[in-house]
């Protein structure tokens, strides 16, 4: 099974890139998780040039997102919400209309931030967008607070607690992603 990993942050020293980054060291077996790295190329959602001449990199997104059996977003939280650069991926993952990457496509939500509340309103604004997108999110949240005392200078998870959290998050998710991918 394989997941793509967006990570909704292009800092180099992200929290979220490094919990995505995590994700792919504590996937359960058989699942492959692959980090999308192009979030900072795609240009910003225009719906007079969408179903025209489709940019590189928004074509790329899709193809990555369709290729994948599920999902999982990373978000940090910007001014209590999600970041505009990752709203704007999934702008475009929800095109066409009838036929987007995100239709229907198995989802899971966390999040990690310095703060105390681990981008708990951004995790519950991604959920909502995705699902009007037309992803199937499911249940439950990984939220990371005080990311800086989880994760060592190198960007590695160190928390074992995390570590658990994250197992059990992605082990749901490749559980709801199964049925989902033998019915396609």
């Amino acid at each position: 099974m394989k997941v793509l990993a967006i990570s909704g942050s292009l800092r180099a020293g992200s929290y979220n890139t490094a919990l995505a980054r995590a994700a792919r060291e504590i996937a359960p077996a058989g699942v492959d998780i692959e980090l999308y790295n192009e979030l900072g190329a795609l240009p910003p959602f225009d719906a007079d040039t969408d179903g025209t001449e489709e940019p590189a990199a928004v074509g790329e997104l899709r193809r990555q997102i369709r290729s994948a059996d599920a999902l999982l977003f990373v978000t940090p939280e910007y001014n209590g919400s999600i970041p505009g650069v990752l709203k704007n991926a999934v702008d475009w993952a929800s095109r066409p209309h009838r036929g987007a990457a995100l239709s229907n496509k198995t989802v899971a939500v966390a999040g990690a931030t310095p703060g105390q509340y681990g981008a708990m309103w951004a995790q519950q604004d991604l959920r909502r967008v995705l699902g009007i997108a037309g992803a199937r999110v499911i249940a439950g949240e990984l939220s990371v607070p005080r990311a800086h005392e989880v994760f060592d200078v190198e960007g590695r998870l160190v928390s074992p607690i995390v570590a658990e959290r994250l197992r059990i998050h992605l082990a749901a998710l490749v559980e709801q992603a199964v049925p989902a991918a033998l019915a396609a």
